[in-house]
């Protein structure tokens, strides 16, 4: 099997186990290509030949997994996640084992699954697997930046608790057409739900129906979600509770502005960008490598 791997070494504390992943692959008669993405080089120039690959590992964050995984939409390239960020949400949402004998094993005999991407109409496009969002979320990914190498996810409860007064803004939503408009201190679009320390923004998240969750925060207060979190954590017992503070719709075309502007972050990355913005849902873009327990069986079954 021949094996692409895009390394995003700036992800995270940098992962030791990278060099177990290939060694593994070698010993099972893999032929690995080992590309380093750094802040100077062109994605679409190290996944120019992905065509030539049986596999494109992905090594990073959610952000690089994200990337590669959006430059490789439509293309019927299996992608893998190998979790080397902070985070590593979409991992942690497709149950990506973590050790590095696993992963490879995974590397060589997982099966490829379609998934929707999301995307934003910035620049050229930018496409996310787990969460975009603008407001709230987008100061916690800005303030916790410089503090992720240092803390780890604790860097994103500790942006929250320096922001206990988030924005409160007007939100104008088009969904599928149809606007609404509401308030709050964040709108998020989710397509894989499970956030930091395990919660789950919404139980009704499925990343193969098309759709994308449309999540307005309407509290006024960082204070104001610990309903919601209690919720979340209800949902982690089998017990689906609503979400009290969260007002949750579903469309495949969301257009977004707000009073005032905020900023915007794609899976973790904070981006240039200010409010507005524009978003649609790619259904089955994404072909990734996934454990058998990722999804729900008959996933796998219409995917092959």
């Amino acid at each position: 099997m021949n094996i692409l791997m895009i390394a995003n070494m700036r992800s995270g504390l940098g992962d030791p186990g990278l060099y177990d992943f290939v060694r593994e692959l070698g010993e099972h008669g893999a032929e690995v290509t080992l590309r380093f993405l750094r802040e100077d080089v062109d994605l679409g120039h190290l996944l120019r030949d992905a065509t030539g690959y049986d596999r494109v590992v992905a090594s990073g964050g959610d952000g690089t997994v994200s990337s590669v995984v959006y430059a490789l939409r439509n293309t019927g390239i299996p992608v893998m996640p190998y979790p080397a960020g902070t985070a590593n949400l979409i991992a942690h949402n497709l149950n990506m084992p973590t050790e590095p004998v696993e992963l490879a094993r995974l590397a060589l005999e997982g099966t490829p699954v379609a998934l929707d991407i999301g995307e934003l109409d910035i620049d050229n496009g930018v496409g996310f697997l787990m969460v975009a969002g603008a407001g709230f979320d987008a100061d916690l990914v800005e303030k916790a930046r410089d503090l992720k190498p240092i803390i780890g996810e604790g860097a994103y409860l500790l942006a929250a608790i320096q922001n206990l007064q988030p924005t409160m803004s007007t939100f104008f939503i088009t969904l599928d057409g149809t606007q609404i408009v509401t308030e709050g201190i964040a709108v998020m679009l989710v397509n894989l739900a499970r956030i930091q320390f395990d919660l789950s923004v919404t139980h009704g998240s499925d990343a193969q129906d098309g759709l994308l969750e449309v999540v307005v925060v309407k509290t006024r207060s960082v204070a104001g979600l610990l309903p919601a979190v209690w919720a979340a954590l209800l949902d982690r017992l089998g017990d689906h509770a609503p979400r009290p503070g969260l007002e949750i719709h579903s469309a495949r075309e969301i257009s977004i502005r707000t009073e005032p502007p905020l900023p915007v972050q794609a899976d973790g990355d904070l981006l240039a960008s200010r409010t507005p913005i524009s978003a649609r849902v790619l259904p089955g873009a994404a072909l990734m490598v996934l454990p058998a327990d990722a999804l729900p069986r008959d996933a796998y079954a219409t995917s092959e």
